[in-house]
């Protein structure tokens, strides 16, 4: 058996970057303990380290043109990003934006590499502007070309170079789509609508004639669109020589778009269930795909497409739940697929990492959830073993059968493993991603009781020793999961989770706050329910013991919230941990760091969910 350290040292390769020249590809990997540039230049050859930050690099972006790459870096955690020029042939890093207390999203290079753009809040924390910057400019030196008003981001150039595709959110599952001319500072509105509605993964089309992007305007589920510029009609892309769109059904979203203008070929990748299915063809004329094979990859997660300069490759991140995260690269007219990368298991022998069950089970109203269940290897079938109960953050996110390295240490040491996609989950629909808003949210807590009752239904499960694990919004619902049904845990783990909604509304950044009040109800409207459902405000209804970790330096969720909840358990008797690192953020980038945590997590479950 392997040790927490050992699986936490393996290491994932991401992010990837195709150069100009078409062979060498760019990509984060945390082979130091935080993720860092690295470079290769065939499948399998030993990559070259770019960067050496103590601090996480975000990503990384070739120019078009040159052998230079801008990168993105926060420090401790704090998300506000720099942007930086990397010399790919000397080494040299230059600070591009010379403003360490603001966010800068990065929006693209221009198409002849002399400039590039990006979204910042340096002008005033709630709001985001757009700039244009020459690649030798630094700092002050950003042209501001847009005055936002609200949160905006840059979706790319024009393949002339003289617009930028913006993307305002609202909340998230509602966006508009902009055009804004660089010279004049004109804003065109593609995407007016009523009600919320998702505009997403948008992208130029060939000669700027076009938008493509994933949007569930009319349709319960994201499905590939385009909009006409000359007419500004949106409707779905249809198969070569069809009115119809390219996919069998709109059952499941549509969750990315690439494409690449010179050559006219699109990529988009299908939500199904969790896993991955990309569709891969020719746009034959606006609107119309001629669709390729398609690419030979094993069932899995995939995505960040970046196409090779003459479009006839493309780099993307593939993972599975039983195989770390590594770079491939497809053939786009074949489907055939090389892996780049080989990311190390630390000498963990693949095969002995789990694959899940895709189950479902009924709720309180008989709807179907959907999960993934995973057994150690150990379990006999007899009612002996112990379940964790992992509920991931967002709300409005998914757990997908992606590679865990807690998930299967944990399996390693005999515990399974069950993940929960309660309502209020993406992936299955807009109707059932609201499922949860508002006045709603204890639904989805109930969802969690429900899949305890499975449980405890279930051969292998132990039922007395079920305990609750759950990150950001996730311990949010692990610290209700324990309030309202406090008898069916043996122990809880919250990682920078809500403990208040009203105070972490109060205090979250304020570039944040009312996308966060879209989903959870806002202070002025909705302040006595928040109050009702905070965590806090019913922590002596906990019964099993809690273990409550956080980064000094979140900025979404401010670590106040743990203090408060770590003193409330404390009054009211519970037994309670609290670990708070100083040089993290909202989660836990760094290897010591992660290495603390996770060992004494899984010491507490050792404790608490020990056999009699």
């Amino acid at each position: 058996m392997f040790d927490i350290e050992r699986y936490l040292n393996v290491r994932s390769a991401h992010g990837a970057s195709v150069g100009p020249d078409g062979e060498t590809l760019a990509f984060l990997m945390d082979t130091t303990g935080v993720p860092q540039v690295w470079t290769l230049d065939a499948p399998g050859a030993w990559p070259e380290q770019r960067t050496f930050f103590d601090d996480r690099v975000t990503f990384a972006s070739w120019s078009p043109e040159r052998p230079e790459l801008i990168v993105g870096r926060d420090r401790g955690g704090d998300e506000k990003e720099t942007l930086y020029r990397l010399d790919a042939a000397d080494g040299s890093i230059t600070d591009l934006t010379e403003h360490p207390d603001a966010k800068h999203w990065f929006g693209g290079w221009g198409p002849d590499g002399e400039r590039f753009a990006f979204a910042s809040n340096r002008r005033d924390e709630s709001v985001f502007d757009v700039y244009v910057q020459d690649r030798t400019a630094t700092g002050a030196d950003a042209e501001l070309v847009f005055e936002g008003d609200g949160w905006f981001s840059v979706a790319g150039w024009s393949p002339d170079g003289d617009r930028l595709l913006l993307t305002e959110s609202h909340s998230s599952f509602d966006q508009d789509v902009y055009v804004l001319d660089v010279a004049t500072g004109r804003r065109r509105h593609l995407t007016p609508h009523e009600g919320t509605v998702r505009h997403l993964s948008a992208d130029w089309g060939p000669d700027g004639e076009g938008v493509y992007l994933a949007t569930d305007r009319d349709t319960d589920t994201l499905r590939l669109s385009h909009i006409d510029l000359s007419t500004d009609e949106l409707s779905a892309v249809g198969a070569a020589g069809s009115e119809a769109t390219p996919l069998a059904d709109d059952a499941w979203n549509v969750d990315g778009v690439a494409v690449d203008q010179d050559s006219r070929r699109l990529v988009y990748s299908r939500n199904v269930d969790g896993y991955t299915e990309l569709g891969v063809g020719e746009l034959v004329a606006p609107g119309r795909l001629d669709h390729f094979p398609t690419p030979d990859l094993p069932p899995c997660v995939a995505g960040g497409v970046s196409f090779g300069p003459d479009g006839d490759r493309f780099a993307l991140t593939v993972t599975r739940s039983d195989d770390t995260a590594n770079v491939h690269v497809v053939d786009v007219t074949t489907g055939e697929t090389e892996r780049f990368t080989r990311a190390s298991t630390a000498g963990i022998p693949r095969d002995t990492f789990v694959a899940p069950e895709l189950v479902r089970y009924p709720s309180f109203d008989d709807r179907e959830i959907p999960a993934f269940f995973s057994l150690p290897e150990t379990d006999t079938g007899h009612g002996e073993t112990p379940v964790v109960v992992d509920v991931h953050g967002g709300p409005e996110s998914q757990r997908r059968p992606s590679f865990g390295r807690v998930k299967q240490y944990l399996l390693s040491r005999g515990y399974a493993v069950f993940e929960p996609n309660v309502r209020g989950s993406t992936g299955y629909g807009k109707a059932y991603t609201h499922l949860d808003d508002v006045e709603k949210r204890m639904d989805s807590v109930a969802d969690l009781r429900a899949g305890v009752d499975w449980l405890h239904d279930h051969p292998a499960v132990d039922p007395d020793r079920i305990a609750v694990m759950g990150a950001s919004y996730g311990g949010f619902m692990t610290l209700a999961a324990m309030t309202a049904d406090p008898d069916i845990w043996a122990a809880g783990i919250d990682i920078v989770g809500i403990a208040n909604f009203v105070t972490f509304l109060e205090n979250t950044g304020d570039w944040r706050r009312e996308l966060r009040e879209a989903e959870y109800g806002s202070l002025d409207g909705n302040r006595a329910l928040l109050e009702s459902i905070s965590p806090v405000n019913h922590v002596d209804d906990i019964a099993a013991p809690l273990f409550v970790l956080h980064g000094e330096n979140d900025p979404r969720v401010p670590v106040s919230e743990a203090h408060r909840i770590v003193e409330g358990a404390r009054e009211a008797g519970v037994p309670v941990r609290e670990l708070i690192f100083e040089d993290e953020g909202h989660g836990f980038t760094k290897l010591e760091n992660r290495i603390e945590a996770y060992a004494a997590i899984v010491e507490f479950l050792d404790t608490h969910l020990a056999a009699e």
